[in-house]
């Protein structure tokens, strides 16, 4: 390959980072917000938390990208950028399988804990943020890394709004060089390595976690 070529390829690993990182900013703060919202006392908060994580579960990414950046802008007025368009739609995609891990994380915590903290007093918001949360979160590690690989595979799909991502970078030089084994192996690899340091660093957060627990 030429360096103009490989020059490509690295700027699409570099958006695919940044769309991993911004949709998965997005995700992780939907998957709180809206996972703690599905354990609250009133049933309309529950509802209406439950009504997005099911919309959001039961449409697909690809589609969903497709309305945040074809359907959306014109009934509106203005226009997404592919980067802000492609983090939308994942992050809330996304976010709504993560709602599904705090929601469960919590609900796991010993019911004799939520009561103690009623026994010395603390509000429902101290409960959730000294007892709950302290104990759930190190359990939500592994299937947040799970949920962030997927995430990263599931950039690739912004490739048809013809935004420069890895994916899409890898099928240009592929079309320059007429060689699909060499080129799509070489992007098989690079989304292997990142899914591969993700999956160490999130070890490594659960381990520190947990230690933080004991």
């Amino acid at each position: 390959m030429t360096s103009g070529l490989w020059e490509l390829v690295l700027k699409g690993t570099w958006t695919t980072i940044q769309l991993l990182v911004l949709s998965a900013l997005l995700a992780a703060a939907v998957s709180f917000a809206v996972g703690i919202a599905r354990t609250h006392r009133l049933w309309v908060v529950r509802f209406l938390a439950g009504l997005y994580t099911e919309v959001f579960r039961g449409t697909s990414a690809l589609v969903m990208i497709f309305w945040v950046f074809f359907v959306l802008p014109p009934a509106f007025g203005w226009q997404l950028v592919p980067l802000w368009a492609g983090t939308l739609a994942l992050g809330l995609t996304y976010g709504a399988y993560g709602t599904e891990i705090v929601r469960g994380a919590l609900a796991a915590v010993d019911p004799a804990q939520q009561e103690g903290g009623v026994a010395l007093g603390f509000t429902p918001g101290q409960r959730l943020r000294k007892i709950l949360l302290p104990q759930a979160v190190p359990e939500m590690v592994p299937p947040f890394s799970n949920l962030l690989v997927e995430l990263l595979k599931g950039t690739a799909l912004v490739s048809v709004m013809g935004m420069g991502d890895l994916a899409f970078s890898g099928n240009l030089v592929r079309l320059a060089l007429q060689e699909s084994a060499h080129i799509y192996t070489y992007v098989l690899l690079v989304y292997f390595v990142i899914a591969f340091l993700l999956t160490r660093l999130m070890r490594g957060l659960e381990h520190h976690l947990k230690a933080g627990v004991r």
